[in-house]
Protein backbone atom coordinates (compact mmCIF):
# COMPACT_ATOMS: atom_id res chain seq x y z
CA UNK A 1 0.00 0.00 0.00
CA UNK A 2 1.15 3.40 -0.94
CA UNK A 3 1.78 5.46 1.87
CA UNK A 4 0.02 8.89 1.41
CA UNK A 5 0.92 12.25 1.71
CA UNK A 6 0.94 13.72 5.47
CA UNK A 7 -2.66 15.94 5.38
CA UNK A 8 -0.53 19.27 6.37
CA UNK A 9 1.79 19.18 4.03
CA UNK A 10 -0.27 17.59 0.25
CA UNK A 11 0.21 20.77 -2.00
CA UNK A 12 -3.03 19.50 -3.42
CA UNK A 13 -5.02 20.42 -0.51
CA UNK A 14 -5.75 23.99 -0.86
CA UNK A 15 -6.52 26.54 -3.86
CA UNK A 16 -4.95 29.61 -3.46
CA UNK A 17 -6.75 30.95 -6.68
CA UNK A 18 -10.33 31.63 -5.11
CA UNK A 19 -12.41 34.29 -6.11
CA UNK A 20 -14.18 36.59 -3.73
CA UNK A 21 -17.76 35.13 -2.85
CA UNK A 22 -20.60 36.47 -1.14
CA UNK A 23 -22.44 33.64 0.24
CA UNK A 24 -21.58 29.59 0.76
CA UNK A 25 -24.01 26.84 -0.70
CA UNK A 26 -24.25 23.79 1.51
CA UNK A 27 -25.35 20.86 -0.80
CA UNK A 28 -26.51 17.73 0.15
CA UNK A 29 -28.81 14.57 -0.32
CA UNK A 30 -31.86 15.32 1.33
CA UNK A 31 -33.67 13.05 3.47
CA UNK A 32 -37.32 12.19 4.10
CA UNK A 33 -38.42 13.59 7.63
CA UNK A 34 -42.04 12.20 8.57
CA UNK A 35 -44.15 9.10 6.99
CA UNK A 36 -45.69 11.08 3.86
CA UNK A 37 -42.09 11.75 2.88
CA UNK A 38 -41.31 8.34 2.28
CA UNK A 39 -42.17 7.37 -0.90
CA UNK A 40 -41.57 10.90 -3.03
CA UNK A 41 -38.19 11.33 -1.70
CA UNK A 42 -37.76 7.65 -3.07
CA UNK A 43 -38.96 8.18 -5.93
CA UNK A 44 -36.72 11.06 -6.62
CA UNK A 45 -34.00 9.05 -5.59
CA UNK A 46 -34.37 6.37 -7.99
CA UNK A 47 -35.65 8.08 -10.86
CA UNK A 48 -34.21 6.10 -13.77
CA UNK A 49 -32.94 3.07 -12.13
CA UNK A 50 -35.08 0.02 -13.07
CA UNK A 51 -36.11 -1.35 -9.60
CA UNK A 52 -39.00 -3.78 -9.02
CA UNK A 53 -42.03 -2.27 -6.86
CA UNK A 54 -41.88 -4.68 -4.07
CA UNK A 55 -37.57 -3.94 -3.67
CA UNK A 56 -38.90 -0.23 -3.74
CA UNK A 57 -41.79 -1.21 -1.03
CA UNK A 58 -39.15 -2.87 0.85
CA UNK A 59 -36.80 -0.12 1.44
CA UNK A 60 -39.83 2.54 2.09
CA UNK A 61 -40.78 -0.28 5.05
CA UNK A 62 -37.33 0.22 6.51
CA UNK A 63 -37.89 3.79 6.36
CA UNK A 64 -41.24 3.64 8.06
CA UNK A 65 -39.72 1.54 10.51
CA UNK A 66 -37.86 4.88 12.10
CA UNK A 67 -40.98 6.86 11.19
CA UNK A 68 -40.29 7.81 7.95
CA UNK A 69 -37.20 10.16 9.42
CA UNK A 70 -33.63 10.23 7.85
CA UNK A 71 -31.22 11.86 10.27
CA UNK A 72 -29.51 13.54 7.14
CA UNK A 73 -31.66 16.96 7.01
CA UNK A 74 -31.36 17.24 11.18
CA UNK A 75 -27.22 17.04 10.66
CA UNK A 76 -26.78 18.85 7.80
CA UNK A 77 -28.90 21.61 9.68
CA UNK A 78 -26.52 21.11 12.30
CA UNK A 79 -23.49 21.64 10.57
CA UNK A 80 -25.10 24.54 9.07
CA UNK A 81 -25.48 25.97 12.32
CA UNK A 82 -21.77 25.11 13.22
CA UNK A 83 -20.86 26.69 10.15
CA UNK A 84 -22.26 30.08 10.54
CA UNK A 85 -20.81 30.22 14.12
CA UNK A 86 -17.05 29.08 12.42
CA UNK A 87 -17.54 32.15 10.07
CA UNK A 88 -18.80 34.36 12.75
CA UNK A 89 -15.83 33.90 15.67
CA UNK A 90 -13.41 34.43 11.91
CA UNK A 91 -14.79 37.60 10.87
CA UNK A 92 -16.25 36.30 7.65
CA UNK A 93 -19.91 37.80 6.87
CA UNK A 94 -21.10 35.30 4.54
CA UNK A 95 -24.63 33.83 4.61
CA UNK A 96 -25.20 29.78 4.41
CA UNK A 97 -27.70 28.81 1.90
CA UNK A 98 -28.76 25.00 1.88
CA UNK A 99 -30.14 23.07 -1.11
CA UNK A 100 -30.54 18.73 -1.46
CA UNK A 101 -30.61 16.64 -4.52
CA UNK A 102 -33.90 14.59 -3.44
CA UNK A 103 -35.47 16.61 -1.25
CA UNK A 104 -36.16 19.71 0.59
CA UNK A 105 -34.72 22.46 0.76
CA UNK A 106 -34.39 21.46 -2.99
CA UNK A 107 -31.27 22.85 -5.04
CA UNK A 108 -33.44 24.37 -7.83
CA UNK A 109 -35.27 26.36 -5.20
CA UNK A 110 -32.42 27.41 -3.11
CA UNK A 111 -30.47 29.03 -6.01
CA UNK A 112 -33.57 30.69 -7.12
CA UNK A 113 -33.39 32.16 -3.20
CA UNK A 114 -30.20 32.96 -3.90
CA UNK A 115 -31.05 35.10 -6.73
CA UNK A 116 -33.48 36.92 -5.42
CA UNK A 117 -31.77 37.75 -2.21
CA UNK A 118 -28.38 39.30 -4.64
CA UNK A 119 -25.97 36.57 -4.13
CA UNK A 120 -24.19 36.74 -7.43
CA UNK A 121 -20.97 33.99 -6.69
CA UNK A 122 -21.17 31.22 -3.62
CA UNK A 123 -18.71 28.74 -2.95
CA UNK A 124 -20.60 25.33 -2.86
CA UNK A 125 -19.55 22.42 -0.06
CA UNK A 126 -20.98 18.79 -0.97
CA UNK A 127 -21.51 16.86 1.56
CA UNK A 128 -19.81 13.64 -0.38
CA UNK A 129 -16.19 13.26 0.13
CA UNK A 130 -15.17 11.03 -2.18
CA UNK A 131 -14.50 11.13 -6.23
CA UNK A 132 -17.79 8.82 -7.71
CA UNK A 133 -20.32 9.47 -9.99
CA UNK A 134 -22.86 9.60 -7.49
CA UNK A 135 -20.83 11.19 -5.02
CA UNK A 136 -19.15 13.73 -7.19
CA UNK A 137 -20.12 14.27 -10.56
CA UNK A 138 -23.48 13.90 -10.09
CA UNK A 139 -23.76 16.60 -7.71
CA UNK A 140 -21.90 19.11 -10.58
CA UNK A 141 -24.57 18.16 -13.43
CA UNK A 142 -27.34 18.97 -10.52
CA UNK A 143 -25.28 22.27 -10.02
CA UNK A 144 -24.91 22.72 -13.60
CA UNK A 145 -28.69 22.06 -14.19
CA UNK A 146 -30.03 24.02 -11.33
CA UNK A 147 -28.18 27.32 -12.42
CA UNK A 148 -28.34 26.86 -16.16
CA UNK A 149 -32.41 26.67 -15.69
CA UNK A 150 -32.05 30.03 -13.71
CA UNK A 151 -31.99 33.74 -15.63
CA UNK A 152 -29.76 35.57 -13.85
CA UNK A 153 -28.31 32.52 -12.10
CA UNK A 154 -25.25 33.23 -8.96
CA UNK A 155 -21.99 31.77 -10.23
CA UNK A 156 -21.39 28.34 -8.24
CA UNK A 157 -17.91 26.94 -7.68
CA UNK A 158 -17.82 23.69 -5.61
CA UNK A 159 -14.67 22.94 -3.47
CA UNK A 160 -12.97 20.08 -4.37
CA UNK A 161 -13.80 16.71 -2.23
CA UNK A 162 -12.27 16.69 1.16
CA UNK A 163 -11.12 13.04 1.62
CA UNK A 164 -7.35 13.76 2.81
CA UNK A 165 -7.84 17.66 3.93
CA UNK A 166 -6.80 17.76 7.44
CA UNK A 167 -10.04 19.04 9.18
CA UNK A 168 -11.51 16.05 7.54
CA UNK A 169 -8.69 13.36 8.80
CA UNK A 170 -8.59 15.44 12.18
CA UNK A 171 -12.53 15.04 12.76
CA UNK A 172 -12.60 11.42 11.70
CA UNK A 173 -9.38 10.39 14.45
CA UNK A 174 -10.94 12.36 16.98
CA UNK A 175 -14.13 10.41 16.69
CA UNK A 176 -11.84 6.56 16.12
CA UNK A 177 -10.41 8.17 19.54
CA UNK A 178 -13.53 8.57 21.32
CA UNK A 179 -14.65 5.19 20.37
CA UNK A 180 -11.78 3.66 21.28
CA UNK A 181 -11.62 5.15 24.82
CA UNK A 182 -15.11 2.80 25.21
CA UNK A 183 -13.08 -0.22 25.30
CA UNK A 184 -11.14 -1.02 28.20
CA UNK A 185 -7.43 -0.08 27.94
CA UNK A 186 -5.80 -3.48 27.80
CA UNK A 187 -8.43 -4.39 24.95
CA UNK A 188 -7.67 -1.32 22.35
CA UNK A 189 -4.70 -2.54 20.88
CA UNK A 190 -6.21 -6.09 19.62
CA UNK A 191 -9.29 -4.49 18.59
CA UNK A 192 -10.47 -5.06 15.08
CA UNK A 193 -10.66 -1.38 13.21
CA UNK A 194 -12.75 -1.45 10.26
CA UNK A 195 -13.60 1.38 7.67
CA UNK A 196 -16.72 1.22 5.81
CA UNK A 197 -18.00 3.21 2.84
CA UNK A 198 -20.77 2.96 0.82
CA UNK A 199 -20.49 -0.22 -2.03
CA UNK A 200 -20.62 0.76 -5.69
CA UNK A 201 -20.92 -1.33 -8.95
CA UNK A 202 -17.70 -2.63 -9.72
CA UNK A 203 -18.39 -1.04 -13.51
CA UNK A 204 -18.95 2.28 -11.92
CA UNK A 205 -15.97 2.19 -9.25
CA UNK A 206 -13.78 1.66 -12.05
CA UNK A 207 -14.16 4.58 -13.68
CA UNK A 208 -13.42 6.76 -10.10
CA UNK A 209 -10.34 7.02 -7.90
CA UNK A 210 -13.22 5.77 -4.83
CA UNK A 211 -11.43 3.35 -3.60
CA UNK A 212 -8.05 4.55 -3.90
CA UNK A 213 -9.37 7.94 -2.08
CA UNK A 214 -11.19 5.98 1.07
CA UNK A 215 -7.90 3.93 1.51
CA UNK A 216 -5.87 7.03 1.46
CA UNK A 217 -8.16 8.87 4.16
CA UNK A 218 -8.23 5.46 6.26
CA UNK A 219 -4.71 5.34 6.42
CA UNK A 220 -3.82 9.14 7.32
CA UNK A 221 -6.38 8.21 10.11
CA UNK A 222 -4.52 5.58 11.20
CA UNK A 223 -0.91 7.36 10.71
CA UNK A 224 -2.84 9.75 13.08
CA UNK A 225 -3.67 7.11 15.60
CA UNK A 226 -0.34 5.34 15.77
CA UNK A 227 -1.90 2.16 14.12
CA UNK A 228 -0.92 0.03 11.73
CA UNK A 229 -3.49 -2.34 11.16
CA UNK A 230 -7.25 -1.76 9.95
CA UNK A 231 -9.38 -3.09 7.44
CA UNK A 232 -12.33 -1.69 4.76
CA UNK A 233 -15.44 -2.77 3.83
CA UNK A 234 -18.56 -1.58 2.36
CA UNK A 235 -22.00 -1.38 2.98
CA UNK A 236 -25.26 -0.71 1.10
CA UNK A 237 -24.61 -2.98 -1.52
CA UNK A 238 -27.77 -3.37 -4.05
CA UNK A 239 -27.58 -7.00 -5.75
CA UNK A 240 -30.81 -5.59 -7.54
CA UNK A 241 -28.63 -4.20 -10.37
CA UNK A 242 -27.24 -7.00 -11.56
CA UNK A 243 -23.83 -6.90 -11.13
CA UNK A 244 -20.65 -7.33 -8.78
CA UNK A 245 -20.35 -4.21 -6.00
CA UNK A 246 -17.20 -3.62 -4.56
CA UNK A 247 -16.65 -6.07 -1.22
CA UNK A 248 -16.11 -7.49 1.33
CA UNK A 249 -19.54 -6.38 2.62
CA UNK A 250 -19.49 -5.38 6.21
CA UNK A 251 -21.34 -7.82 7.25
CA UNK A 252 -19.61 -10.75 6.10
CA UNK A 253 -16.71 -8.80 8.07
CA UNK A 254 -17.99 -8.87 11.29
CA UNK A 255 -19.25 -12.48 10.73
CA UNK A 256 -15.99 -13.96 9.88
CA UNK A 257 -14.23 -11.64 12.84
CA UNK A 258 -16.89 -13.24 15.55
CA UNK A 259 -16.25 -16.84 14.19
CA UNK A 260 -12.31 -15.99 15.16
CA UNK A 261 -13.44 -15.03 18.82
CA UNK A 262 -13.25 -10.95 17.88
CA UNK A 263 -14.69 -9.85 20.93
CA UNK A 264 -14.12 -5.86 20.37
CA UNK A 265 -14.25 -3.98 16.75
CA UNK A 266 -13.91 -0.34 16.32
CA UNK A 267 -16.51 0.29 12.65
CA UNK A 268 -15.78 3.60 11.10
CA UNK A 269 -18.20 5.29 8.41
CA UNK A 270 -15.03 7.40 7.05
CA UNK A 271 -17.19 7.28 3.47
CA UNK A 272 -20.14 9.81 5.15
CA UNK A 273 -20.00 13.18 6.54
CA UNK A 274 -23.63 13.00 7.69
CA UNK A 275 -25.56 10.00 8.83
CA UNK A 276 -28.38 8.88 6.51
CA UNK A 277 -30.70 6.18 6.73
CA UNK A 278 -28.67 3.69 5.05
CA UNK A 279 -26.06 4.35 7.70
CA UNK A 280 -28.65 3.75 10.55
CA UNK A 281 -29.76 0.39 8.85
CA UNK A 282 -26.48 -0.78 7.25
CA UNK A 283 -24.70 -0.08 10.93
CA UNK A 284 -26.59 0.39 13.28
CA UNK A 285 -29.62 -2.18 12.91
CA UNK A 286 -28.01 -4.70 10.70
CA UNK A 287 -24.29 -5.07 11.36
CA UNK A 288 -25.36 -4.46 15.14
CA UNK A 289 -27.38 -7.46 15.00
CA UNK A 290 -24.39 -9.56 13.50
CA UNK A 291 -21.96 -8.24 16.07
Amino acid sequence: MTKPSSPDTSPELYDRTAHDYDAVLVVSFGGPEGPDDVMPFLENVLRGLKLPPPAIKGIARRYEAFGGVSPINAQTREFIAALEKELDANGIDLPVYWGNRNWHPFLPDTLETMREDGIERAIAYVTSTFSSYSGCRRYREDLYAATHDLDNAPVIDKLRYGYNHPGFITAVTERVRDAFAEIPAERQDPATLVFTAHSLPNSMAEKAPYEAQIREAAALVCEALGREKWELAYQSNNASYGEPWLEPRIEDVLAERAQQGVTDIVVVPIGFVCDHMEVVLDLDVDAQKIA
